[in-house]
């Protein structure tokens, strides 16, 4: 039987490349995002288009209904959707705040539970959380972003452990740099919520930063390739550190003191 996939956030970038490969490799696959209109190369070459915005219960369920309604299964879940606003905590509303909860965890989470029961009866299964190398690391102006990431590592650990008895795998993708839309939302949000505050010098350089740090970002299908690799394998690691300088970065994380690490990242952003 061919397997059956889903990835969100397929309308650009990882999730878009993501599709492209899963197709190549003999799924069937579902590219959800909120416009499917940018994803009609994906419908040109077998990739079914649901309509999804992950922050929207009545949008996430109807997309699930569509796809099991086909065939009432599910091999994998890449749960790829995301949003990162950069800005100090001071001047962040916490309505932006709430809304990169709802879009990197609680959408992430609703998807999975309603896609569960499906799994759990074939006693089969992967899971892909696309987390971010900032799931293991804090930066200034990244409060709730990287709280968001943080977060996503804890629920998928917890998360792999309760799967295990169902035979179904649980698997982390942490990007590093990589040459998507990400970074120029993000430095654009950055400049617009603290660019004038009193965080404003810091807020400039960390833009510069982005900027240049970015150039020698990876293509997001060196990404993709990692999250079919982890897909297709009969016991996938539960860590996948992936392009952008993302294992050289978690090394050094590691292997350095809280505040020498501080030091490092605030140095480098001047």
């Amino acid at each position: 039987m061919q397997k059956v996939a889903l990835v969100t956030g397929a309308s650009s970038g990882i999730g878009k490349e993501t599709a492209k490969l899963l197709v190549q490799a003999g799924y069937t696959v579902y590219g959800a995002a909120r416009r499917v209109d940018k994803m009609q190369d994906l419908q040109a070459i077998g990739v079914k288009l649901l309509a999804m915005d992950v922050t929207d219960d009545a949008s996430v369920e109807s997309g699930v209904a569509i796809l099991l309604a086909a065939g009432n299964r599910i091999d994998l879940l890449v749960n790829n959707a995301g949003y990162g606003s950069f800005g100090a905590l001071e001047d962040v509303p916490l309505s932006e705040a709430r809304y990169q909860f709802e879009v990197n965890i609680f959408g992430l989470a609703r998807l999975t539970q309603l896609l569960l029961p499906t799994m759990r009866a074939q006693r089969s299964g992967t899971i892909v959380n696309i987390s971010s190398i900032g799931g293991k690391l804090g930066e200034p102006h990244g409060a709730w972003y990287h709280a968001t990431k943080h977060a996503v590592e804890g629920l998928s650990d917890s998360l792999r452990m309760e799967l295990k008895q169902f035979s179904i795998n649980v698997v982390i993708i942490e990007p590093g740099a990589i040459i998507t839309e990400w970074d120029g939302i993000t430095s654009e949000h950055l400049l617009k919520v603290s660019g004038n505050t009193a965080y404003g010098v810091l807020a400039k350089k960390h833009v510069a930063m982005f900027t240049k740090t970015y150039k020698f970002g990876s293509q997001p299908i060196v990404v993709a390739k990692t999250i079919v690799k982890a897909a297709m394998a009969k016991n996938p690691r539960t860590r996948y550190a992936t392009g952008g300088g993302a294992k050289f970065i978690l090394f050094f994380r590691y292997l350095l003191p809280d505040k020498w690490f501080d030091a490092i990242m605030l140095a480098n952003i001047r």
